[in-house]
């Protein structure tokens, strides 16, 4: 019942910029924590950036000052920033978010993930 679509991944130059963009949908009641993770080849998938409904924000220490996450509540959407990209930022990055949406009139909640859209920085 609950859906996230993920867009704005592809090919960029290393020092160049992309714009990831998560949208969900279904009976969205609340969104608390909206996140970005990543994985690149042969590694475990981690954290890149997240944000609370209180709009705190935590990165990780390899992009901090690089990238910048934002939030629509109006359009249930998580957007990620990214700045002087560097071919260590190549993987796959994954949307979250932590929800609660009414099915069949009840409150459900649900830690939903995206389907990954690609990233690869090279020159």
């Amino acid at each position: 019942q609950v859906q996230l679509a993920e867009s704005g991944g592809g090919l960029v130059q290393p020092g160049g910029s992309l714009t990831l963009s998560c949208v969900a949908s279904g009976s969205i009641f609340s969104i608390r924590t909206m996140g970005w993770y990543r994985q690149a080849p042969a590694k475990e998938r981690e954290l890149v950036a997240d944000i609370t409904s209180d709009l705190t924000t935590n990165y990780a220490q390899s992009v901090k000052g690089r990238f910048t996450i934002s939030r629509d509540n109006a359009r249930n959407a998580v957007y990620l920033q990214m700045n002087a990209l560097k071919p260590e930022d190549t993987a796959v990055y994954y949307c979250n978010q932590d929800l609660t949406a009414v099915v069949a009139g009840l409150k459900r909640d649900y830690d939903s993930w995206g389907q990954g859209t690609q990233v690869i920085v090279s020159s």
